[in-house]
């Protein structure tokens, strides 16, 4: 039974408490909290752009996000884009009359993204080619597989992968990918979304043998929403080169520069690479094991969690596939009758921990816990115990004993 509508909540909120002491827990999977270190460095004066600090600063970042992808040699490029500007970078780039992008199914974000190339590879004579996905289950790299093998003509220019679907909570096998695409004998490049992933679960370009790997600041990267970055390999920069579409700002040839202004297309974006530096700092000062690690026995937490309320039967995961369970966010199932919106205002203006909703067809079926970026044990405990609470103000059934059994979670995996 849905107690507090809320409109009524947020009226109620405002007028009784108009300023909440403390600070609201952020646990939406992007944006994520950015830490005091890079809010300080983004504060930074703006510099001259002939001020050497400025080549210091990029390069600082294209070094540092070299290391966390995991890349000898990459071209590290960046631009002023959220995620879905860097989809279109890499449809700008790997588009070609009489050529194919497949987009291996894998839930709302590689729906959009199919979505998005769709209507830009009309201009340049491009198709693109979905695979099967199966709701709740991570991608099917026989699929992949079984598509290329079709290919006869090798028109299929790239296989473009979502890594973790933020809607559904779930991370799919790029070693299983990888493999399809070898055993398939194809060319095609292998393109990766890490929007959701990166600096949350280990990746690694080259070992994986990945040619293009995209994403955005505002997640495992602890940054504001507006940068975005790809790195391409030579192989992948050789496919642009030899296909030159209708580009500008988006081209990777014209960025693969040692000139200031061609990297960027113009004025680079200043504080938010020293955010991104900030962020590396912090990625190399904790550790890139311990950094996943954490990620890892966040997650577990919410799941121990997650496995105590469902016992009524009201919420459940959404993932089917337990191994496929994200890192970076649980998406968690509603039985029909209850609004996830309105547990979420509840969760939101009454205990104060923000979490988030779903996303295309999971709009009104689950809500998400975000557990990535700059968390920790005491941070997840207390979303968990909010969430406990919304619920037993909206009269959503659930099994006792989430948080103990969260906290008994994260006490086993430090010892």
């Amino acid at each position: 039974m849905q107690q507090d509508p809320p409109a009524r909540l947020l009226n109620a909120a405002a007028a009784v408490n108009p300023r909440i002491p403390g600070i609201r827990s952020l646990h939406s999977p992007g944006p994520t909290r950015v830490p005091d270190a890079v809010m300080h460095a983004m504060q930074r004066p703006m510099m001259d752009l002939a001020d050497p600090r400025v080549a210091a600063l990029i390069r600082a970042c294209e070094d540092g996000m070299r290391a966390l992808l995991a890349s000898r040699d990459a071209h590290v490029l960046f631009y002023a884009a959220n995620g879905h500007g860097m989809w279109e970078a890499v449809t700008a780039n790997l588009s070609a009359r009489g050529r194919t992008l497949l987009v291996a199914g894998g839930g709302h974000f590689s729906d959009s993204w199919a979505m998005q190339t769709e209507v830009l590879g009309a201009a340049t004579g491009t198709t693109v080619q979905r695979t099967a996905h199966t709701e709740g289950h991570p991608i099917d790299a026989a699929g992949i597989e079984a598509a290329l093998r079709e290919d006869t003509g090798h028109r299929i220019a790239a296989v473009l992968v979502v890594h973790t679907d933020t809607a559904s909570g779930i991370t799919s096998d790029l070693a299983a990918v990888r493999r399809a695409i070898d055993a398939a004998r194809h060319p095609a490049l292998f393109v990766v979304d890490l929007v959701a992933s990166l600096a949350a679960a280990p990746f690694a370009m080259d070992a994986l043998g990945v040619d293009v790997a995209m994403g955005a600041s505002q997640k495992g990267l602890m940054c504001p929403p507006g940068l975005g970055y790809v790195a391409i390999n030579a192989r992948a920069l050789a496919f642009a080169e030899q296909h030159a579409g209708p580009r500008f700002y988006w081209d990777w040839v014209r960025r693969v520069s040692d000139l200031q202004y061609k990297k960027f297309c113009g004025t680079p974006p200043l504080a938010h690479l020293a955010g991104l530096e900030a962020a590396l700092q912090l990625i190399e000062q904790e550790g890139l094991d311990r950094v996943h690690a954490r990620h890892l026995r966040l997650r577990n937490a919410v799941l121990a969690a997650l496995a105590r309320w469902s016992d009524a039967g009201a919420v459940k995961p959404f993932c089917r596939v337990p191994a496929a369970s994200s890192a970076s966010v649980t998406a968690i199932e509603v039985s029909p009758g209850i609004d996830p919106e309105a547990l979420r205002t509840v969760a939101r203006e009454r205990f104060q921990v923000a979490i988030a909703g779903g996303l295309g067809p999971l709009a009104g079926r689950v809500f998400r816990i975000g557990h990535l970026g700059d968390m920790n044990e005491a941070t997840i405990l207390g979303a968990l115990a909010g969430v406990e609470a919304a619920m037993t103000v909206q009269g959503i059934a659930f099994g006792t004993g989430g948080v103990a059994a969260a906290a008994q979670a994260l006490v086993d995996a430090t010892r």
